[in-house]
């Protein structure tokens, strides 16, 4: 179950900008480039942002303008989880005689789970169970959005330096020489004397632009703060009103400090991201756009095109002494595979963590085709693939159990083992059955990766 409970006891190396060594079921596959990917060597491609409470759906625009926040859902200021809306009743008089009184139905937020409600912080009630609940004020709220555009600015006048540097041509414009023959030459320099003639001179901002520069005045440091009370040393602390530094990050632009000023936040919205290949830019991974549907229109994750390996037991490993350990090939296509594994050479560049040496078997292992539907036919006719007894532990399905040899080099420490995988790939544009036909029409394409065995700890010598 090594690529399951245990991820990083089998680890594939990725080729991209850098090297990376990553589970199987943490890649992608592109069959285009006939690679790996990993996700730090995808582009990643936002499609769509919804709320992950009421799955509400909502295009970009709308979403940067909402502070990528949902308007109707709200996280617990306490334990963070999702704030529900209950119902009461309450007392209130009537308009026609304030003497009497009657029941009317009143709307509070709680939570479910540390029983933290509005009420606990003095927000008032609502008639109406969804909007319109009080949020508190920032004092800088001015000030913040006065840098935001200063800083806007600030970053449209860089792009504009750098445009204008792309634009420049290290040439001289003797065009323009020859057009004093039709007097457009003249022409320009009386429209505009004793400006010299640039090919910049259209990148002016248009007359009645807005050509203000927003200005503001830098922060100013105080000499004297306020003093603490006289008895912030001395009075018992109570943690229950105390805010913890979670509750605080997560309100930044307030930071209470008592669980009295803890107000409820807006639940930050998710995303559904696209991953596309940046060499051949096709997709590798593209979700369905409905919040609430968990499919994929592409989803070409590694472990459905890569034989993945396992490992099934291991014996007690000694320093200097060969032991046997059991892995697994597991085949995800539905077309025979040959398998080859293979030791890396001396001075390979990829084998740096080895700790180990590894004696594989050098036999090509021929793996069966994935059918769901094998173990169920009764009828199926076992194939007989002629395996030795040596290399080959067992043979079930579309899985093969293999032998290999171990021997630690160090007294101490994990083992690690490293090796080639040499496999056909044969890429088909849709799953089909294997015949004759189709493995003869689509051309196998033999690929390689390095993997790499955490074997776990060397077992110390007996005394």
């Amino acid at each position: 179950m090594a690529s399951l409970l245990q991820l990083e006891r089998v680890l594939y190396l990725v080729h991209g900008e850098k090297e990376i060594r990553a589970p199987l079921s943490q890649l992608y596959f592109c069959r285009y480039c006939s690679e790996l990917r990993s996700l730090e060597c995808v582009s990643h491609e936002v499609d769509s942002h919804y709320c992950p409470s009421c799955l509400e759906n909502m295009p970009s625009a709308e979403a940067k303008l909402k502070k990528n926040r949902c308007a109707n859902c709200f996280d617990c200021p306490c334990c963070m989880h999702t704030l529900s809306t209950r119902a009461t009743s309450i007392p209130a008089p009537l308009p026609d005689d304030p003497a009497k009184t009657t029941m009317k139905k009143a709307y509070y937020l709680a939570c479910g789970f540390c029983r933290w409600t509005s009420r606990d912080v003095g927000m008032a009630d609502k008639s109406v169970a969804s909007g319109g609940w009080q949020e508190p004020e920032n004092p800088h709220t001015q000030r913040i959005n006065k840098l935001l555009e200063y800083y806007q600015q600030l970053a449209q006048k860089e792009k504009m330096e750098r445009d204008r540097k792309k634009l420049v041509r290290r040439r001289n414009y003797m065009p323009l020489a020859f057009s004093d023959k039709y007097g457009r030459g003249t022409r320009l320099q009386r429209q505009r004397p004793g400006v010299p003639i640039t090919p910049l001179a259209g990148l002016t901002l248009k007359e009645g632009e807005d050509q203000r520069e927003i200005k503001i005045e830098p922060a100013q440091a105080l000499e004297e703060v306020e003093p603490l009370p006289e008895d912030y040393y001395t009075r018992p602390i109570n943690l229950t009103e105390v805010t913890t530094l979670d509750q605080r990050l997560l309100q930044a632009d307030f930071q209470p400090i008592c669980a009295s000023q803890l107000h409820p936040r807006h639940k930050h919205l998710l995303i559904k991201r696209s991953l596309r290949c940046r060499k051949c830019e096709h997709n590798l991974s593209k979700p369905e756009f409905n919040p609430t549907s968990i499919k994929f229109k592409i989803q070409l994750v590694a472990v459905s095109y890569i034989p993945e390996v396992r490992i099934m037991s291991i014996p007690n490993l000694r320093h200097m002494k060969e032991s046997q350990v059991l892995l697994t090939l597991t085949n995800p296509v539905e077309n025979l595979t040959h398998v080859t594994l293979m030791p890396c050479e001396d001075g390979d560049p990829h084998d740096i963590n080895s700790t180990a040496k590894v004696i594989v078997p050098t036999k090509e292992l021929v793996l069966a085709g994935k059918d769901a539907t094998a173990e169920y036919d009764e009828l199926a006719e076992p194939q007989n693939f002629q395996d030795d007894p040596d290399v080959v532990a067992f043979r079930k399905a579309n899985k093969v159990g293999v032998f290999i040899k171990v021997t630690p080099l160090q007294e101490k420490g994990k083992v690690i083992v490293s090796f080639k995988l040499k496999h056909d790939f044969r890429n088909q544009p849709t799953p089909i059955r294997p015949t004759e036909d189709t493995e003869s029409s689509s051309e196998a394409v033999w690929l390689a990766h390095h993997v790499e065995l955490d074997l776990g700890p060397v077992v110390p010598a007996a005394p």
